[in-house]
């Protein structure tokens, strides 16, 4: 409908109206208030109207930039990336959005995933690019043998966890065994491989999703814990110590967010709490990457 939203009475009544003919007011939604409207509408209209903002906040400077000789050809090239990437975004914003406006009034668990990492891969590269920016400051560190690897492996583990964390959301997977650390009593539950064939149990069985986030995610503290244990008994620079310090905390506070969140059935609040950590995490990797990569 645009970039203007319903301003009048009347035009927020056809809106409501037009929202009327779709399966998820019919099936989920039947008898709702127009208020109850108007707040689904918000922070639909809000998540549209700040993706477009970041795309202007993007355009006006590059365009800008470009005209002036200011960008390099391998920052043009970079700022050409993530044009790229925010168009693919807005792109798989709608794709995902589509997916529920059918019989089945639920969107994709596998488009919101896509969605999700893309705005981690555009993350990412802003983070890694603004990084290459700053002035190389220190002389060399001592690495231990294998530790980028290894960070690079439990990065890996994490991306993995991060889109399990999506399939949870998209399933409403947190909304069932809110119990810890066992589920419901029993470490892995008795629904979990109900489905044939038993592998679409980990994409599609919302209990199974759930367990595997739980088994993913502390796979992850173990891993980042391990790494602590590394670090600390080689000769590596107290500045890697540190690092590795900072990225296990982080972690930490982590998997106790996901906990919460689980045993409390998933307020709002700490729901968006854990995804922006997931994020923090996420820049905290890129930073110590960066560093050893300089180092």
């Amino acid at each position: 409908m645009g970039i203007i939203p319903p301003l009048s009475q009347a035009d927020w009544e056809a809106a409501f109206e037009q929202y009327r003919q779709f399966p998820e007011y019919q099936q989920l939604n039947r008898g709702m208030s127009m208020s109850e409207f108007q707040f689904i509408f918000f922070w639909e209209y809000l998540h549209r109207l700040v993706a477009r903002i970041i795309g202007l906040v993007f355009l006006i400077p590059f365009i800008y930039f470009a005209w002036k000789k200011y960008l390099d050809r391998r920052q043009f090239k970079r700022a050409v990336l993530l044009f790229g990437l925010g168009f693919a975004q807005g792109f798989m914003g709608w794709f995902m959005v589509m997916s529920g406006l059918n019989e089945d009034p639920f969107v994709s668990p596998y488009r919101l995933g896509m969605h999700l990492m893309l705005a981690f891969v555009i993350f990412g590269c802003c983070v890694w690019f603004a990084l290459d920016l700053r002035p190389q400051s220190g002389g060399p560190s001592k690495i231990p043998d294998g530790f980028k690897k290894l960070l690079v492996g439990l990065l890996s583990l994490t991306v993995v966890q991060i889109f399990w964390g999506a399939l949870v959301a998209g399933h409403k997977a947190g909304y069932i065994a809110n119990t810890f650390p066992k589920m419901n009593g029993r470490w892995i539950p008795e629904t979990a491989w109900i489905l044939d064939p038993v592998i679409i149990n980990f994409f599609q069985n919302p209990v199974t999703v759930q367990w595997m986030h739980r088994l993913l995610g502390t796979l992850v503290l173990l891993f980042a814990i391990w790494l602590m244990v590394k670090a600390m008994v080689s000769d590596a620079s107290p500045t890697i110590k540190r690092w590795t310090a900072v990225l296990l905390g982080v972690i930490s506070i982590q998997y106790v967010t996901g906990i919460l969140t689980l045993l409390l059935h998933v307020p709002v609040s700490l729901g968006v709490l854990h995804q922006a950590l997931a994020m923090i995490l996420f820049g905290v990797f890129l930073g110590f990457l960066h560093y050893l990569k300089r180092a």
